[in-house]
């Protein structure tokens, strides 16, 4: 990820606009603070990727979100309608077209956060095969410049994500969508969060693609239900939950579940007001973990601290 970080920011100088890759089942979640950070005041596309496998309402609320009121067009893309694809170009000449860009051949960059879809996007750009694809994080290695016609250039990117995601739930919510390599999650605690989010938003969708007539209020009780119903057995007839969370997350992902989205803007505003609060709090006691380990030094070079006597005045003789 520093890697892709350093070479970001030196070929960002030779770009007119960055197409930025967002996953429309999390927009939220799956932007990158990094990628707002360098990119600066270049134009700047945010595109919803994989809205084919989001709900269309919950599409159309993160849209007006991120227009925040103003003109400016979210599109939402899907690699299965070339019509989104066209949009999605035509929305970027204009952009380019508008501020003024004068150059022979135009430069458009694609980034965004590992498995959202880049390479997909690349390749549906391009009009054919030239990326690797796959539902995991981390396929493309290194930069590639594909040119669109005599007057566009192309670059594709690594996946870059910030090292540091101090929301809890969006980690989660990343993990589920494949953002993170599965050998560096717990599947049972990522199926389990899934779990608990479709229960309150999307029980219908568990209902129909498990056939379940009653459906469980626990997470740990919908997962154990599906290992029984799919056959996911340890020795002796026990669920092997992990196989069942593996099978829970890949039904999320592959879009078996249905259309979903996994969070909304009333939801981010929510957690992120709560987050504030903690970053808060974490601020306040390490002042006073600072405070305690100063007050504590004191008292030991106090304690350790030895006063010498003065020696008594010298008398002269025969005084």
């Amino acid at each position: 990820m520093h890697a892709a970080r350093k070479e970001l920011s030196a070929v960002l100088s030779q770009v007119d606009v960055v197409i930025e890759a967002l996953d429309a089942r999390l927009p939220f979640s799956s932007q990158n603070p990094m990628l707002t950070e360098l990119c600066g005041d270049k134009l700047c596309v945010k595109a919803m990727l994989k809205a084919d496998l989001s709900a269309p309402h919950a599409v159309a609320a993160w849209q007006d979100y991120f227009r925040g009121g103003d003109a400016a067009t979210v599109p939402a893309v899907s690699t299965l309608k070339p019509q989104s694809i066209r949009a999605l170009t035509a929305h970027c000449r204009r952009l380019v077209a508008v501020g003024g860009r004068r150059r022979t051949r135009v430069t458009m960059m694609v980034a965004g956060i590992p498995n959202v879809g880049k390479s997909a996007l690349i390749n549906a750009l391009a009009g054919r095969a030239i990326a690797k694809t796959g539902n995991q994080p981390a396929l493309t290695r290194r930069q590639q410049s594909i040119a669109l016609g005599a007057d566009w250039l192309l670059l594709d990117t690594p996946g870059v994500l910030w090292p540091n995601i101090k929301n809890r739930n969006s980690g989660f919510r990343l993990a589920a969508s494949g953002a993170i390599r599965d050998t560096a999650m717990s599947h049972t605690e990522v199926a389990a969060f899934l779990a608990q989010y479709l229960l309150a938003a999307y029980p219908r969708h568990i209902a129909a693609r498990f056939g379940f007539k009653d459906l469980p209020d626990d997470p740990h009780a919908v997962l154990h239900a599906i290992g029984k119903q799919r056959g996911c057995l340890k020795s002796g007839g026990q669920i092997d939950m992990e196989r069942t969370a593996k099978l829970f997350v890949h039904e999320f992902r592959s879009g078996a579940l249905g259309k979903i989205c996994l969070e909304t803007p009333a939801m981010m505003q929510q957690e992120l007001a709560e987050l504030e609060i903690i970053e808060r709090q974490k601020v306040t006691a390490q002042q006073a973990r600072r405070a305690r380990r100063t007050a504590k030094k004191s008292r030991a070079v106090a304690a350790t601290t030895i006063t010498t006597p003065l020696p008594p005045p010298l008398r002269r003789r025969g005084a």
